[in-house]
């Protein structure tokens, strides 16, 4: 096993966008340290310098990417950030965001969180009729459409040909006179609205905003596209306030499906979405599995990071002690890729080590959020066990994953997920668990739904709420 994810779900992408602030560059390079955790790939900044855009991206972490000059020597008052983990794409340099393209309508800058389950079949249209692409990422057929419009006007060119894109995208744009924000109408993705000091923020999670002391607005609805002009474009008045905020919502379209990982895994516990707590959410997942189970064990434990919050919520229900039973060493980003098996497990236990004075001699009850693959749930099991645990019992705050997704997840193919063809106790016996329970969608729905509406479960379900027009394992559009 080489990686502490494989086996799990890889993060998505972070989007930060900041009009009218002095500082943009940097607020922007702090807002995208707060989404890391969305996205460890590459990153990038662009930033409007008058009717140029400047642009500095690369592979790796925030903190390896950007030098003192990219972010304190690039002067402008709007820029537009991204955090990325490929979802469509080969997932090099040129395929990193923000997207810079010189277009007749002017430059832009473009990012987003997603995957448009139809830009195979639109890339391919495009290619026919003479366009020529620079990157094999799904976000690069938008700048295209937007070029063979009539409208001059960029906010007018992309509501114009958004009914073409399909699938999830919550999308920044940044043009010379400001910045273009869209949601897809189902909303898979979180995009919210914050403000400091008289500057707008568009961004992926609301930590971001707190991250950069901004005060959050409210989250963009489904179907909605918005534009923020810089103070100093002609479009705006003295100075930014909401009504200066152009917006678009395509309300026919609209059908609300947030993605239910959002709050299982991918945002930070600290994020607030649609007025929900992202820990608390959780918290009342672990809960709903304690109330569903009679398991007498010694002690309760999380898998770091984002099921502390569940298996607290357990432990507390259940009247069990929690302790911390694995250790996650913060410090490390991405370990090489080596070819024998124990070498391999070296780079993992780096990452993981349980806490065998805590472990040994206990029945431990082990909270996570999901099983994908399986692959890392046996092996965290089998540390359990070396660490001298009597017993290992596995709870899961999620359904079992037995369907791919194409909304923005990079997720295995079916054949390669460890649900689609095997029954609770298939799955429990692969892991090595002495017992498995999961949360069925209801439980997810009753917990989550009242507050926050309809949500995705396509992934547990089968049921996609927008038709996969390409049909293809989510990775790579070329």
């Amino acid at each position: 096993m080489g990686d502490l994810n494989e086996g799990k779900h890889s993060e998505e992408c972070g989007v930060f966008a900041i009009v009218g602030h002095p500082d943009a560059s940097l607020i922007c390079y702090y807002g995208l340290y707060a989404l890391q955790h969305r996205g460890q790939e590459s990153a990038g900044i662009s930033v409007t310098q008058g009717n140029r855009i400047h642009t500095v991206k690369g592979t790796g972490l925030v903190s390896e990417v950007f030098t003192k000059e990219d972010v304190l020597g690039t002067v402008g008052n709007a820029a537009l950030g991204h955090v990325r983990y490929s979802i469509t794409g080969e997932g090099g340099i040129e395929d990193s965001q923000p997207i810079t393209v010189k277009m007749w309508q002017g430059q832009m800058a473009f990012a987003h969180n997603g995957n448009l389950v139809n830009a195979r079949t639109l890339r391919a249209d495009l290619e026919r009729s003479g366009s020529i692409f620079q990157t094999t990422s799904d976000c690069e057929v938008i700048p295209h459409l937007m070029a063979r419009t009539e409208q001059s006007d960029p906010f007018k060119a992309f509501t114009s040909i958004s009914h073409m894109i399909m699938g999830a995208y919550s999308l920044c744009i940044l043009t010379p006179q400001g910045v273009i924000a869209a949601k897809d109408p189902n909303g898979f993705r979180p995009l919210c609205l914050g403000e400091l000091d008289g500057a707008y923020i568009v961004c992926s999670e609301t930590c971001a905003l707190d991250a950069v002391g901004a005060e959050f607005i409210r989250e963009l609805d489904p179907g909605e596209t918005i534009f923020i002009p810089t103070p100093d474009s002609k479009n705006s008045r003295c100075s930014l306030n909401p009504r200066v905020i152009s917006s678009c919502k395509n309300a026919c379209r609209a059908h609300p499906s947030l993605c239910v990982f959002e709050f299982i895994y991918f945002a930070r516990p600290d994020s607030d979405i649609y007025g929900v707590n992202v820990h608390a959410a959780r918290k009342a997942l672990g809960r709903r599995l304690a109330q569903k189970d009679e398991c007498e064990v010694d002690l309760v434990t999380g898998v770091p990071d984002s099921s502390i919050s569940a298996a607290t919520g357990y432990a507390e229900e259940a009247d069990i002690p929690y302790e911390m039973g694995l250790v996650k060493n913060r410090y490390i980003g991405r370990t090489f890729i080596t070819p024998g098996q124990s070498v391999r497990e070296i780079g993992v236990k780096i990452k993981l080590n349980p806490l065998k004075r805590v472990i040994a001699g206990n029945r431990v009850l082990m909270v996570d959020d999901s099983i994908v693959r399986g692959t890392t749930s046996k092996y965290i099991v089998n540390l359990f066990r070396a660490a001298g645990a009597k017993e290992v019992h596995v709870r899961i705050t999620s359904p079992p994953y037995r369907f791919p997704c194409y909304y923005g997840i990079d997720t295995s193919s079916k054949g390669e997920l460890i649900a689609s063809n095997r029954s609770e106790e298939e799955i429990r016996e692969a892991i090595g668990a002495d017992s498995l329970r999961f949360l069925e969608v209801k439980d997810l729905e009753e917990i989550l739904g009242e507050k926050v509406g309809t949500l995705c479960t396509a992934c547990f379900t089968g049921q996609y709420p927008v038709p996969v027009v390409d049909m293809v394992k989510p990775g790579r559009i070329e």
